[in-house]
């Protein structure tokens, strides 16, 4: 699925057109939920696997999600993600915040409630019946989280299963990883907002002591020689996350 790239994905694509039955479909740039969506439409079979452009699955990362359906036919699946450019200590650090979220939201791996896009799978009717991920919001981040908060709140099971693995290549740099963190704090309060309208209640946030997790996190992950600088760039994602969540929040007071 191509959402309107500047470097068309049409060569990749083509040296797999006598291996498997694969199609590029493209679209103006419209947000990854829209450009999820629209594929999801025009995919044949009972179930739907998504990854992202910078993704790497393994070899067997699709036999082992068919697998997990033999076991969870109908419910969702994700694997783990890890992180293809060890090296950068920006990359290192967002890939620890997600797997600290994975430990956090999904202590029972067959119960789990927070699954990335970046490696998930789906029964196509459920997927569907549920209208999809949320295309009104545009930005990479959040919309995952409102799926899967979505899709539970309907008494659907989500089920981590690691051995589905998916290797990121996403390089980072300071400002980037500042960027991106800021727009997870923008997808934190969409989400949160949904969140709360499901429930009819008001915004709520995770407890301190959720955060003060997070930044002790890397000492628990054998990162000895890592662990006190990681740490501290989880707090600059923490401060550019909070930016970016009352940022968002302020353009809505305004927009009333």
């Amino acid at each position: 699925m191509d959402d309107g790239s500047t470097i068309s994905p049409k060569a990749s694509v083509e040296g797999f057109l006598n291996k498997l039955n694969v199609r590029l479909l493209g679209q103006l740039h419209s947000g990854p939920a829209a450009a999820r969506n629209y594929g999801a439409r025009h995919a044949i079979g009972n179930f739907l696997a998504f990854t992202d452009d910078d993704c790497a699955p393994s070899p067997s990362w699709l036999q082992t999600l068919a697998a997990g359906f033999d076991s969870f036919p109908d419910c969702a699946l994700g694997g783990r993600t890890i992180n293809g450019v060890p090296n950068n200590l920006y990359s290192t650090t967002s890939q620890l915040v997600i797997d600290y979220l994975y430990t956090h939201y999904n202590p029972n791996r067959q119960r789990a409630t927070f699954l990335t896009s970046n490696n998930l799978a789906l029964p196509a009717e459920r997927f569907h019946a549920l209208g999809g991920f949320d295309a009104a919001w545009k930005c990479a981040a959040g919309e995952d989280r409102e799926l899967c908060d979505r899709w539970v709140s309907h008494g659907y099971r989500m089920v981590y299963v690691p051995e589905a693995v998916v290797e990121h290549f996403h390089t980072l740099t300071w400002r980037t990883f500042f960027r991106q963190h800021f727009n997870y704090g923008r997808g934190a309060f969409y989400f949160r907002r949904a969140f709360a309208r499901r429930r009819q209640g008001p915004i709520r946030l995770e407890r301190p002591s959720f955060y003060l997790a997070a930044i002790r996190y890397p000492f628990s992950q054998r990162q000895a020689n890592k662990a006190l600088a990681v740490a501290a760039l989880i707090i600059g994602a923490q401060v550019a996350s909070a930016a970016g969540f009352f940022w968002e929040r302020a353009n809505e007071i305004d927009a009333e």
